[in-house]
């Protein structure tokens, strides 16, 4: 018996939608398969088919800060195209040797490199030139020629070369080296907000739905964004170009320096030399260059310590820049003697300024020892000398100042002129700040500003001056700005350096290098040291400056003192800093 009509019509509506049903199942399940199963095979086939497509490496940019608010790139991500070839298919077409003419004529390639590449028929993916241009692409993909292509490429680059490039870091792959990411300076420190997550060439719907790739469907990009530095691409410049003048005319084994204003703890400029280019880190002779001795190394500053122990002594009113002492030339302390840098006494009524004027041990360590040692280590501990800066970039290392903690009278007389405690450039900048900012501690640091991708920018802020942990009283901070004034206007260079109408404090440095082999000190190896501020009683810039192991020069005051002037010189004129000698003070102490 028939179906009646409508009946036959459902039941084949059913049949047609099972069909439709089970057809979806099945591609559903081969889209799954090709997608999530097999994808990573088919996306390494359909790479080697090698049809222009896109890299899709991203990152976020560094920016240095002009004096006027301009941001320069430090570094950023450039596009380009990469040439390739499939040798099988030119071979089919027996067009070898006239590509090669015609490619040649647009990018310069070496021949017999060119001919062992197309040679291997087994591979259909074979680079030729990386990074060309647009116009060159172009070209190339004008001619048209069969197993030949171009494919979009992004790549880090740094347009300084190499400015600032132990502050900035480079990338390289990361421990399981399969992902690129910030290996030093800045871009490690701020992987966070630089680093981006490569994304596929096609958009994996099911791999939304089965592997709960929430970031590709909502995105992870909340903290992606590029940061503003308070490096000046200017300062930063001319304070390399002092420091290579240094090393390379004391052949020192490297020399390095920091500016910083040290009222807020931005740096305007940091380098050390020899340094490297972060475009091409494989042709640095080792990878102890890219390292940042400035914030990771320590050492034996010497004399500038001086500054320290008479601030500290200042403020624990144990002397005034009056008080005088009888100056024998040598002290010996527990069976261990120290002399002053010429071996002599200078006189019998020898006062603290002069302690400084002439940078004398013997005085430092009467300084310190009038305060006792309990209270000598307690207040250069509290300069920050046994903790870290908080300096945003990464490995920062740790001073030694255990000799700070034996409140004996030994360690405490040497310490005072910076023998027996090895501190962090970093750290001394950071200490010296103290002394020229009314007497706070500040947070140095490189990065002012993250500008997300998503959402509103960051301004970053530290305590400044005033803010900060109080170190001494800025009656003692006044004073020793005072003091060291005055060894800029009498006594550096016999009072030739000092510049007219600004006042200028400062301390020069030379210190013993420690002999790890067979311990005690080189005879004739030094560390130079230079700190200065200015206007010494209302300071815009402080500039450290230090050179490690300088040839055929012994005090501080002959290598590296013109450069901290020129620098100086430079900054006055560069940031239009009025003159204030008219308004400085007297002695308060």
């Amino acid at each position: 018996m028939p179906l009646p009509p409508l009946l036959s019509i459902q039941n084949r509506l059913r049949f047609l939608s099972l069909l439709i049903l089970l057809f979806a199942l099945f591609l559903i399940a081969k889209l799954y398969a090709v997608q999530i199963i097999s994808g990573e095979d088919f996306e390494l086939k359909a790479e080697h088919q090698y049809v222009a497509g896109v890299n899709y490496f991203d990152r976020g940019s560094i920016f240095f800060s002009t004096r006027d608010g301009s941001l320069v790139p430090a570094a950023t991500v450039k596009l380009g195209f990469i040439l390739h070839i499939n040798p099988g298919i030119l071979i089919e077409y027996g067009a070898v040797e006239s590509t090669y003419e015609k490619l040649n004529a647009i990018v310069p390639l070496d021949k017999a490199d060119y001919l062992a590449k197309a040679g291997r028929t087994s591979d259909p993916y074979e680079e030729l030139k990386r990074r060309l241009g647009e116009d060159e692409a172009r070209q190339i993909q004008a001619l048209k020629i069969p197993g030949v292509a171009v494919t979009r490429e992004r790549w880090r680059v740094y347009p300084g070369e190499t400015m600032a490039a132990h502050a900035v870091g480079l990338i390289g792959y990361g421990p399981t080296g399969s992902e690129i990411a910030g290996r030093y300076g800045l871009e490690r420190k701020y992987e966070d907000v630089l680093g981006r997550k490569g994304d596929d060439v096609f958009v994996n719907f099911f791999a939304e739905i089965f592997s709960n790739i929430k970031d590709k469907a909502l995105g992870d990009g909340a903290l992606d964004g590029d940061i503003v530095t308070t490096i000046e691409p200017s300062v930063e410049a001319f304070l390399e170009s002092e420091i290579k003048k240094v090393n390379d005319q004391y052949l020192s084994e490297f020399t390095g320096g920091i500016v910083i204003d040290p009222t807020t703890g931005e740096i305007a400029a940091m380098a050390l030399t020899p340094t490297f280019d972060p475009n091409s880190p494989q042709e640095a002779e080792s990878s102890n260059i890219f390292s940042n001795k400035l914030i990771e190394d320590r050492y034996e500053m010497g004399s500038i310590i001086k500054a320290m122990t008479m601030a500290s002594a200042l403020d624990a009113k144990a002397v005034t820049a009056k008080t005088a002492y009888n100056d024998p030339g040598c002290m010996t302390l527990n069976t261990k003697t120290f002399c002053n840098y010429d071996l002599r006494s200078h006189g019998t009524s020898v006062t603290m300024q002069q302690v400084l004027d002439q940078s004398l041990n013997t005085g430092a360590a009467f300084a310190a020892l009038r305060m006792g040692p309990k209270k000598f280590d307690e207040y250069m501990l509290r300069f920050g000398l046994g903790d870290l800066t908080g300096i945003d970039l990464p490995n920062e290392g740790n001073s030694l100042v255990s000799n700070l903690k034996t409140n004996r009278e030994l360690e405490a007389a040497q310490a005072s002129f910076g023998q027996g405690i090895a501190l962090t450039p970093i750290t001394t900048v950071r200490a010296m700040s103290a002394l020229a900012n009314g007497g706070t501690l500040i947070t140095p640091h490189l990065v002012k500003e993250i500008r997300y991708k998503i959402g509103p920018n960051k301004t970053l802020s530290y305590p400044a001056a005033g803010e900060g942990e109080r170190v001494i009283s800025p009656e003692a901070s006044a004073e020793i700005s005072r003091m060291l004034t005055e060894v800029v206007d009498t006594s550096l260079r016999y009072g030739q350096m000092k510049i007219q109408n600004y006042s200028i404090a400062a301390k020069t440095g030379t210190a013993q290098i420690a002999n790890p082999a067979g311990g005690g000190y080189y005879q004739d190896r030094f560390l130079h040291s230079f700190f200065g501020y200015f206007p010494s009683y209302d300071p815009e810039f402080l500039v450290f400056l230090f050179t490690y192991y300088p040839k055929e020069v012994q005090f501080a005051s002959e290598t590296l003192t013109d450069s901290f002037f020129n620098i100086t010189k430079f900054l006055i004129n560069y940031y239009e800093i009025p003159p204030d000698r008219e308004s400085s003070p007297q002695a308060s102490i």
